[in-house]
């Protein structure tokens, strides 16, 4: 098949979050399984720039609502997937991240960028394209910043069905209305069926309202989005669009993630050769300046310093977390009073507490196979990919009983020893998440234990392969039904 899979971010290109290293692994799955795949990306300054430098050549020269558009073309690092770049100067190369400045405020022009975006991708879609032949037989769009796609496509005859993929609903794309009547659409899309929301512009709603097939990125997620709180007032139009919604799990990039061959670690190692994990966890000790003993229990977390990580329950957890003699490294950036605090908190604590502010992917990596337990207390979280790296490293997390964690983590005290791969808790309280954490220190002092967890973690299959298997079956079902309404 030929897919269209349109998005903000990509990783190693660009990336802010899992929706980048989602753009890179599912393509890079689908066309390892035999598709064409072709990646539709704004053309954000640091990417052209690198781009060039790697031999990027023009593919074509468009004209869209009065802007110069240069589409670039190059392929995604060690993949065959093909990226196209939509450069439009003074729109996306720009100094600053994808959708805000450089002192991290939103561009105000971002509907504007997005609406650009989308008309690029119809044009390139639809019997309108300058490429001739090879159009798609699936445009894939993801989060609010492919939301109006499946709006424009609906409105052009002959287009090829769409699948629209929700990372997060708590993102939803919401300007004024102003903001809609310069954005040159259709104004019956001004309407509660269409695009209008509480008397704002919904982009991500655009998506919802009429890609032909939704989903998101856990079965439990797809749930919890059609009932509030996490519907954030769109689970009424979720659940009458229920029949067209369905939560697949993300896989991993096991290239990327893998202890075996991993080059960021001091030793790489294996399920049947852990002593490489006793070498990361004392080259983590000595890297961040704690004592290096083996024995005691090493408590990790990377991820966004923000109230939907639980970064509240991560401050309340490291005072009782080093008076249970256990040392805790931590990684992450976001929310300036919950990175002060914490850095406030590795003062107090120095000699137990390591905190690194920012984001640094070797340091990652190590933590994941260094740490013994990788806590994840997140208030929600779709689908989450942290649990399934530390799993496939061997540290067993602490999770919150929500989205991808429900799916992804079996709790011995639910699921038998023998089954087991983290330790999950029912609230977002500070009592659950510590009885949790009580639960696998207590597990932690019984070795044999331990180890059949670290085993059964990872043993388990969260390849990309699997996933991208339920996205084929969508496309197969879409472009099936498509055919038989032309005929």
């Amino acid at each position: 098949m030929r897919i269209l899979f349109a998005t903000s971010e990509l990783y190693p290109l660009i990336k802010t979050g899992g929706l980048a290293d989602v753009s890179a692994a599912l393509p890079s799955s689908l066309a390892s399984m035999g598709h064409s795949l072709t990646v539709l990306l704004p053309g954000y300054l640091p990417v052209l720039e690198q781009a060039r430098e790697q031999g990027a050549r023009i593919l074509t020269d468009l004209f869209i609502m009065d802007y110069p558009v240069t589409l670039w073309a190059t392929t995604l690092p060690g993949t065959e997937v093909s990226v196209w770049l939509v450069d439009i100067p003074g729109i996306f190369d720009r100094q600053g991240g994808p959708y805000q400045d450089i002192t991290g405020r939103d561009w105000e022009d971002n509907a504007w960028r997005f609406r650009l975006f989308a008309e690029v991708a119809r044009r390139l879609a639809t019997a309108e394209s300058p490429l001739g032949s090879g159009r798609p037989d699936i445009v894939h769009c993801n989060d609010w910043q492919t939301g109006l796609i499946p709006v424009l496509l609906s409105m052009t005859p002959g287009s090829p069905p769409t699948v629209f993929t929700v990372h997060n609903l708590a993102y939803a794309g919401l300007f004024s209305r102003d903001t809609f009547d310069r954005l040159a659409l259709p104004g019956e899309l001004w309407h509660p069926d269409a695009l209008e929301f509480h008397g704002r512009l919904s982009l991500i709603k655009g998506g919802l309202v009429y890609g032909d097939q939704l989903t998101t990125v856990s079965p439990r997620y797809a749930e919890e989005i059609q009932q509030p709180p996490m519907g954030y007032g769109l689970e009424g139009l979720l659940r009458h669009r229920g029949d067209r919604l369905r939560g697949i799990v993300n896989g991993i990039d096991e290239r990327q993630w893998d202890p075996a061959h991993d080059p960021y670690l001091f030793m790489t190692y294996d399920a049947g050769r852990l002593n490489g994990k006793a070498l990361c966890k004392a080259d983590l000790q000595q890297t961040t300046g704690l004592a290096c003993e083996p024995d005691t229990p090493l408590v990790g977390f990377v991820g966004r310093l923000v109230e939907q990580k639980g970064v509240d329950l991560i401050e309340d957890m490291i005072p009782r977390l080093v008076a249970a003699g256990c040392q805790v490294v931590l990684l992450g950036s976001g929310d300036r009073a919950a990175e002060q605090a914490l850095a406030s908190k590795a003062l107090q604590h120095s000699s137990r507490v390591a905190v690194s502010l920012g984001y640094d992917e070797a340091l990652a990596h190590r933590i994941t196979a260094g740490a013994d337990i990788f806590l994840m207390p997140s208030r929600f979280e779709p689908c989450g990919l942290n649990q399934m790296y530390s799993m496939r490293y061997g540290t067993l997390p602490v999770v919150h009983d929500v989205g991808g964690l429900h799916d992804t983590v079996r709790d011995p005290e639910f699921d038998g020893l023998e089954r087991g791969t983290g330790f999950v808790f029912g609230s977002d309280s500070a009592a659950e998440c510590w009885h949790a954490l009580t639960r696998a220190l207590a597990l932690y002092r019984q070795p044999q234990h331990w180890q059949r967890m670290m085993f059964n973690g990872m043993s388990q299959d969260f390849s990309w392969r699997r996933s991208a298997e339920q996205y084929l079956d969508i496309y197969r079902s879409l472009h099936n039904r498509t055919l038989n309404k032309r005929n």
